[in-house]
């Protein structure tokens, strides 16, 4: 099979320059991802929600706001600024984790489209003790970091399983979970269709070289010579909302997008029908009138991925 490296210069830009040439694909991702079925943390707290949308479904995560401070603070702080937009999970690892928070897409859509890393603020002091004990069991996010316990910048991952070697204090002073998924258990359960085979089918994870060497992608393209490549738009990109969107599909055929408006702010409804996404404004809602977040879709169109985000 061709290099990566060669078949991705068939793109605008290169995103995996200097790729080793793919050995085969990865390991299957079969993806365990419950809700903490019978975990206690011993304390109450609601949380600040998240939510994570992606063309798989989305996900709403309660952050831990009071137990561990600095990394909650740490994180909204790049959900707000828009760091995270265009964003794509860029590891997936079986029974393990998956990840992103790190890299996106820029001046998606045209000719000189390109992967970058997401810019970063100064890295954050390793809260794993701080408060109460939080195990990296399945569900759980934590910030991602290298060897250096106070290495974690923008980078996150999902825990797929109960990962206890991750709360061992020698392995990099411990991993800090900092929320857990309290809805869409069916779309953390798509994640088992990623699986092993040939570079023909749907779901895989291929080794595009360097940090991407377990990246999940949707399928792989083929060109004129039977080579195989990584396209953009087979990404699996996430978009980091606090507002909270839900899209109801009416018997006409529109879309109904519901969203936790917030106020003294522009709230902008927006749509894609391509991935990596080209947004296109829905919608500008006003401080005025963000009496409810509802916004119909006047075109029925089945393919229109949306999302909500506002002014800050």
């Amino acid at each position: 099979m061709r290099s990566f490296r060669k078949v991705l210069s068939r793109l605008p830009f290169n995103p995996f320059p200097g790729g080793p040439t793919v050995q085969g694909l990865s390991r299957a991702l079969a993806l365990f991802f419950g809700l903490l079925f019978g975990v206690s943390f011993g304390f109450v707290h609601a949380g600040t929600i998240v939510q994570f949308r992606s063309a798989m479904g989305d996900v709403d995560v309660e952050l831990y706001d009071q137990e561990k401070p600095v990394t909650v603070d740490n994180f909204l702080r790049y959900v707000v600024d828009g760091t995270y937009r265009d964003g794509f999970f860029h590891r997936a690892v079986n029974n393990f984790v998956i990840q992103g928070g790190g890299y996106g897409i820029t001046n998606r859509g045209a000719t000189n489209s390109r992967v970058v890393t997401f810019p970063v603020r100064a890295a954050i002091t390793n809260e794993y003790g701080v408060g109460p004990f939080l195990s990296n069991v399945a569900g759980t996010i934590a910030m991602a970091k290298t060897s250096d316990p106070n290495s974690a910048t923008s980078e996150f991952f999902f825990n797929l399983k109960d990962n206890k070697s991750l709360d061992d204090t020698n392995n990099s002073g411990g991993f800090t979970v900092f929320g857990r998924a309290v809805s869409g258990t069916d779309t953390l359960a798509r994640w088992n269709s990623f699986t092993a085979g040939p570079p023909t089918n749907h779901n895989i994870i291929v080794n595009g070289g360097s940090v991407f060497n377990e990246l999940p992608v949707y399928q792989l393209q083929t060109n004129s010579t039977g080579g195989f490549f990584i396209s953009f738009s087979d990404l699996v990109y996430v978009d980091i909302s606090l507002l909270q969107v839900r899209v109801d599909h009416r018997a006409d055929g529109r879309a109904e997008i519901h969203w936790a408006p917030l106020a003294g702010r522009t709230n902008i409804v927006e749509f894609t029908t391509t991935f990596p996404p080209q947004w296109q404004v829905l919608s500008n809602v006003p401080p005025a009138d963000l009496t409810a977040g509802v916004v119909v879709d006047p075109v029925a169109d089945s393919d229109r991925f949306y999302r909500v985000r506002a002014t800050y």
